[in-house]
């Protein structure tokens, strides 16, 4: 039954599914911004399985291991958390002490693959994209853990997602304190930076150092990079869903407002992607260790205070 959960639902093939399903939305939404007509429903699937089919190259004086590894602890982590955070919506009562903790940890797991990648391909443009990509997760983290605590301040400081989930079925949506707003907000900035998608897309920067960390990077390798941002694009939002808008709940017409959650965050990732210019990387960490930490820090003051 483990494997099934992992491998089948709410592991892998869900979530890969969906998340594909996610990056065909964003991207024919972009093209419409773009006024291009946008690609086919299964094209995201056709991507996949091009590159599947094409050949594997490592760079010469890379480090193999690491290099070919890499991709393989992002994809593994992202389906570890894609099954947490299901089953937590499934059964709030079984999970386990802790298991936010854990999500935190997963989570940070896929950007630093890329970076171990980065660096072990020995590329001089790799290396500047992985040292983008560092930078930027020690701007965004700060802002993005402290705003995890505003729910768990308001559940009572329960650090068990499930037990998070059940206070706010009882007792209404953390969005909808005043602390809850702001952490929220800043939940979706730190996403977006998560995702490293506009204004946040600096560690791959087409323009400037043509995909940066992944230029090395062809056939399976590549590929599983690429289900592993499709599969980020589905798990981070839903794991907002479940810290400050009450989960999905399986009766009724509660099913489409649980999808209805998902779609509007999904819908707000696109509209920042197609209105904001890229920033650069010492803008960026200004904007999370500044405002954004300012923020966070006071939703956790206005969370102490019942707000």
């Amino acid at each position: 039954m483990a494997i099934f959960y992992f491998l089948i639902f709410p592991g892998f093939i869900f979530t890969a599914v969906v998340g594909l399903l996610a990056s065909w939305i964003d991207r024919k939404v972009t093209a419409r911004v773009q006024w291009r007509k946008g690609p086919p429903l299964l094209q995201p699937l056709y991507d996949m399985m091009k590159l599947m089919g094409k050949e594997t190259i490592v760079p010469k004086g890379s480090s193999r291991l690491t290099f070919l590894l890499s991709p393989l602890f992002a994809l593994a982590a992202v389906t570890i958390v894609s099954t947490l955070l299901w089953r937590t919506i499934i059964s709030p009562n079984t999970t386990f002490l802790g298991d936010l903790i854990v999500i935190l940890y997963l989570l940070i797991i896929p950007p630093l693959a890329v970076i171990m990648g980065g660096f072990a391909s020995r590329n001089p443009l790799a290396s500047l994209g992985a040292n983008r990509e560092m930078k930027l997760i020690l701007a965004y983290e700060l802002p993005f853990v402290l705003v995890t605590f505003i729910p768990v301040i308001q559940a009572g400081m329960k650090i068990k997602l499930g037990e998070i989930l059940i206070y706010q079925l009882n007792n209404g949506i953390a969005v909808g304190s005043l602390s809850g707003i702001i952490g929220f907000l800043v939940a979706i900035l730190c996403m977006q930076a998560k995702l490293t998608l506009v204004p946040f897309d600096i560690p791959e920067a087409e323009t400037e150092i043509m995909t940066g960390t992944y230029i090395e990077y062809s056939g399976v390798p590549l590929a599983i990079y690429k289900m592993t941002r499709a599969m980020m694009l589905f798990v981070l939002p839903i794991f907002l869903v479940i810290l400050f808008m009450g989960g999905i709940t399986f009766s009724g017409w509660h099913i489409l407002w649980g999808i209805l959650k998902y779609v509007l965050l999904l819908v707000i990732i696109i509209l920042i992607r197609n209105t904001a210019p890229r920033v650069r990387i010492d803008q960026a960490m200004k904007f999370f260790w500044g405002p954004m930490t300012a923020l966070a820090v006071l939703g956790i003051i206005l969370a102490f205070l019942g707000l």
